[in-house]
């Protein structure tokens, strides 16, 4: 258990039956009545936000998280195949639990699984992929100020803005929590 006056950005508490990571919190003493936290709450699995203020002596159970690394193997349309590559145990989810967050995963690559309680609700990429473009228009010169940019497709089919220097064949490094392209490698 720990008290709303013990809380921390990214904590992650269960209450009232769902599971909240605090994103904000501030401790708010007003000058009269008793003093209380006012915090900003994250569902975990569905994503939505939700601002809720506390007694600071209430307590929550916290909500432990557990992250494991696993091998995304295929997708066969409907159902994606992850392995444990300590005990080979296999695991397939169906595209509601993934989301966008295999979109610029390749097969075989490691990925995070997610989970509360046995649970998968989410899918963490590597921080950073690289990936080879595979249709790229060739960039046009003139008219630029500062920082044009075109689409270009990568090898797992998802599309994304690159400067125009970069051309079909080359290898790029991309942020995959913002999609964006960071280097030619």
């Amino acid at each position: 258990m720990v008290t709303a006056g013990d809380f921390r950005n990214g904590l992650t508490i269960e209450l009232e039956g769902n599971v909240y990571q605090v994103i904000e919190f501030q401790h708010v003493k007003p000058g009269k009545g008793a003093a209380f936290v006012r915090t900003k709450l994250k569902n975990i699995k569905s994503g939505g936000v939700v601002e809720k203020t506390f007694r600071p002596t209430e307590k929550c159970p916290q909500a432990h998280i557990e992250r494991q690394e696993m091998q995304y193997l295929y997708s066969d349309g409907e159902l994606f195949h992850f392995m444990n590559t300590e005990t080979f145990d296999q695991i397939a989810l169906n595209a509601d639990a993934i989301g966008d967050s295999l979109k610029f995963v390749k097969e075989n690559e490691m990925v995070k699984m997610v989970s509360h309680n046995g649970e998968v609700f989410a899918v963490e990429p590597p921080l950073f992929v690289e990936l080879l473009i595979t249709e790229c228009e060739p960039g046009v010169k003139g008219d630029t100020a500062t920082g044009a940019t075109k689409p270009c497709v990568v090898e797992t089919g998802a599309t994304l803005y690159v400067p125009l220097f970069v051309n079909q064949g080359d290898t790029i490094k991309i942020d995959t929590r913002t999609g964006e392209y960071l280097s030619r490698v």
